[in-house]
């Protein structure tokens, strides 16, 4: 049920973009201006502060793709609440880091249920345990492997796990009616990406994922992504999935070649380009050729 309008708040937005190239990485990538708007059909997206979110209402209930962090979880919610009536009836989460699961905490005691990859699970309970934050948590209680598949009133929703890439557990989540995915943070549209290889990050096999979701979704979807270099543009096309499969390829190529010629780590880290990618910016490169030196030297 819609009441009102979906609307993006451009004064915070232009303000926040104004501001973005001068921040570092660090403080950007958790502080993306507020936008609550329809994508396709009864899904929209959510983004204030950390990863992006993506949400469906309809005449059974409310679905909801992350949850950044407790406070924004909550003014999503809220904003939920004024659009239906209906019930919670699941969150998603695309994988485990804080700032996509720490506001899965705000649908305690609201949401029926929570699901997510079965490592993103074991991912998320490890890091509460070595940051003891076991309390702030709600784990998901469903969980899958390679594919899972709901239905909700009249959308049919289905996540998809092709390997390792921004970590071992990322999942992508299709609203089949609206054709709309939630790509996680296997996709960071035109900044430099986070490759978490404690969480099981993979290089080689992130391009690989990439490719699959290309044969797999159409042409006509609209994807929502996890980060993007502009706050804006955090919502795109297969091309943009087509540009982030090139910049993986690039950095995997580059860090290997200068391998085998016998660069060290810490020349190799001495790179402010990937030798071929003129379209991704921000600071962080240095994370991605670490991760890189370290898969390929291994």
């Amino acid at each position: 049920m819609q009441r009102r309008s979906f609307l993006l708040n451009t004064a915070v937005a232009a303000g926040a973009f104004t501001l973005f190239g001068k921040r570092s990485f660090a403080s950007s990538i958790f502080d993306d201006p507020q936008q609550f708007k329809l994508l396709r059909g009864n899904v929209g997206m959510f983004a204030e502060k950390g990863g992006t979110i993506a949400w469906l209402t309809n005449k059974e209930g409310i679905v909801v793709v992350d949850a950044e962090f407790p406070e924004q979880a909550t003014h999503l919610i809220a904003k939920l609440k004024e659009q239906s009536d209906k019930p919670f009836q699941w969150l998603i989460n695309t994988h485990h880091h804080g700032d996509h699961t720490s506001g899965n905490i705000s649908f305690k005691g609201i949401v029926k249920n929570v699901a997510a990859h079965a490592n993103s699970l074991t991912n998320q309970r490890n890091s509460a345990i070595a940051q003891k934050k076991e309390d702030q948590q709600l784990y998901p209680d469903t969980t899958y492997t390679d594919s899972w598949k709901i239905k909700v009133g009249d959308e049919s929703i289905r996540a998809y796990y092709f390997g390792p890439g921004h970590t071992n557990g990322d999942s992508m989540i299709h609203f089949e009616h609206a054709n709309v995915v939630h790509m996680g943070d296997l996709m960071f549209n035109r900044r430099y990406p986070f490759i978490d290889r404690s969480a099981g990050a993979s290089v080689k096999n992130w391009p690989v994922t990439l490719e699959k979701a290309q044969k797999t979704f159409s042409k006509d979807t609209i994807f929502v992504f996890g980060h993007a270099y502009d706050p804006l543009k955090v919502t795109g096309t297969m091309e943009d999935l087509k540009a982030m499969q090139n910049f993986m390829e690039r950095l995997a190529d580059f860090v290997q070649t200068s391998i085998k010629s016998g660069k060290s780590k810490d020349e190799i880290l001495q790179a402010k380009a990937i030798p071929g990618v003129t379209d991704w910016q921000g600071d962080g490169i240095e994370r991605g050729l670490t991760a890189a030196y370290e898969e390929f030297s291994s």
